[in-house]
């Protein structure tokens, strides 16, 4: 069954310099939605859609890094996983099923008690927390082989916080994937007033085209964090084939490999 450790984070985690990565209103509009998290026709109907191609894109680029068979049964077998801001499981199960030892920790605690309710029934060990990365680090956590920040770097308070705090949770040569929106015109058409306003595809007010990130400041970010970018995509929408696919176009959606040297 899944592991029922439930730590609740607080409003506001704070690093030793008392700044924080936590945007406590960020937090507050995902918690209010947690219970659409495993419903593929609601709130959250466009990272179900999405998901399939993040999917593959980790699993891919983890066993390319790691030197793993990607068509094994469990190619990612032996290997300690976190994903952070794991709203309600949807990347964290499909990694325990590939073999993953898998840790997903969220700020929210509704989100976590979606998350284990959804993992129990389904015999899915997974090492769900709510809490925070400032808070494992404080705690002592091992580090991990792999992290993943998955649409969540444009919903934190300070980027740059939040991904060398991140890393610090990454064993050296270990691998990060990192998804996130680009910041820039096509982006704000697209990701925000036509997926929010126009299509209803997220609940309006779900993102603020403010803290969307560049590839190249995240990459910058990694940098001074000590991580390598490796590896860079776009992902992009058929709107004719109602498909997500793998892209060069980085103008919207992209996702970075990095590693710890």
């Amino acid at each position: 069954m899944a592991q029922d450790r439930l730590t609740t984070a607080p409003d506001e985690e704070q690093n030793s310099a008392g700044k924080t990565t936590i945007d406590p209103s960020e937090i507050e509009k995902f918690a209010a939605i947690a219970d659409e998290w495993w419903d593929p026709f609601g709130k959250f109907k466009p990272l179900h859609k999405f998901n399939p191609i993040r999917l593959a894109y980790i699993r891919d680029g983890v066993c390319a890094h790691f030197g793993r068979d990607r068509r094994a049964k469990k190619p990612l077998e032996g290997l300690r996983l976190i994903d952070i801001g794991c709203g309600g499981g949807l990347v964290a199960e499909p990694m325990r099923r590939l073999g993953a030892d898998v840790t997903a920790i969220d700020a929210s605690e509704r989100n976590i008690k979606t998350a284990l309710a959804h993992a129990a029934p389904l015999g899915l060990d997974i090492d769900y927390r709510a809490t925070t990365v400032e808070a494992l680090i404080e705690a002592g956590e091992p580090p991990f082989d792999t992290v993943l920040n998955l649409e969540v770097v444009e919903h934190v308070a300070d980027v740059d916080l939040f991904l060398e705090a991140s890393a610090s949770l990454l064993k050296p040569n270990g691998v990060m994937i990192m998804a996130t929106i680009n910041r820039t015109m096509k982006a704000l058409m697209l990701a925000k007033i036509g997926a929010e306003y126009v299509l209803r595809w997220l609940p309006a007010g779900t993102h603020d085209p403010r803290k969307f990130v560049k590839p190249d400041e995240a990459k910058a970010a990694l940098a001074r964090a000590g991580l390598t970018v490796t590896a860079q995509a776009g992902v992009a929408y058929n709107p004719l084939m109602d498909i997500w696919r793998i892209s060069d176009d980085t103008d919207v959606n992209y996702m970075l490999t990095a590693v710890k040297r």
